[in-house]
């Protein structure tokens, strides 16, 4: 029962929002929890526990990762680990690596905001492209909301994972 209780504990730990240590010494954040504190952490090395929810088929250079409440998303770049396999796909991963961040300026938003306004009068879908400027002023609102001129784009360069199905 002890060791059973132990367990427990020792899970917690490890999986917690706070940023539990595992083997490796790294911290360890459901993906949820990381986009609280991201920023904190740009440049460093961290294990992250999400869903792949898509591998590229061609190189297997990218995978992408879901967290539990299906709001966040990551990409995590092969890096170090060299591909990702398309069988990966649903299953929930730890990986570890650096977290990154690319910046999109206001004004590469807007020649997104003008593409998608030329692809409209070409008559492309009204429903992608609503959603895509629905996206658009959800990085404005981002920026202005945390009093940046750029929005930021957070992925991860890979250094190894775990399946943990």
């Amino acid at each position: 029962m002890k060791n059973l209780f132990f367990l427990s504990v020792l899970t917690f730990a490890l999986f917690s929002c706070s940023g539990g240590k595992k083997q490796s010494e790294h911290p360890m954040f459901e993906l949820d929890c990381l986009l609280d504190v991201v920023e904190q952490e740009l440049d460093n090395t961290v294990t992250v526990v999400g869903f792949v929810t898509h591998t590229c088929k061609h190189s297997g250079k990218r995978c992408f990762i879901i967290g539990e409440s299906q709001k966040a998303t990551m990409m995590v770049e092969a890096g170090e680990i060299g591909g990702f396999n398309a069988d990966l796909t649903g299953s929930k991963i730890a990986v570890t690596g650096v977290i990154k961040e690319h910046r999109r300026t206001e004004e590469v938003i807007s020649q997104m905001e003008k593409s998608v306004h030329q692809r409209m009068e070409e008559g492309v879908s009204m429903e992608t492209c609503t959603a895509e400027l629905n996206n658009i002023n959800d990085m404005r609102n981002w920026m202005k909301e945390r009093g940046k001129d750029y929005y930021a784009v957070y992925y991860m360069d890979g250094i190894s994972f775990d399946v943990l199905d």
